[in-house]
């Protein structure tokens, strides 16, 4: 599956885009200014994900990557 395909599955699942992943992100601490904290590690983004939005491993990863940068 390619990176699009996992953002348009979640955006599918969730009805939120990365950005909407992002503010969120930021609300729950694990960003600022839109940039991940160091402090802020792959897990406890993945453990939200799935717990709050119900995705998988992959899909939670691929937020996740968005959060560092990735865009495709």
């Amino acid at each position: 599956m390619s990176f699009q395909s996992y953002i348009d599955n979640i955006k599918a699942k969730t009805g939120l885009s990365p950005d909407d992943f992002r503010k969120r992100a930021e609300d729950k601490g694990f960003l600022a200014d839109g940039v991940l904290k160091p402090s802020t590690k792959a897990t406890m983004v993945t453990d939200w994900l799935k717990a709050e939005y119900d995705l998988g491993h992959g899909h939670a990863m691929a937020i996740y990557a968005t959060f560092k940068g990735k865009t495709s």
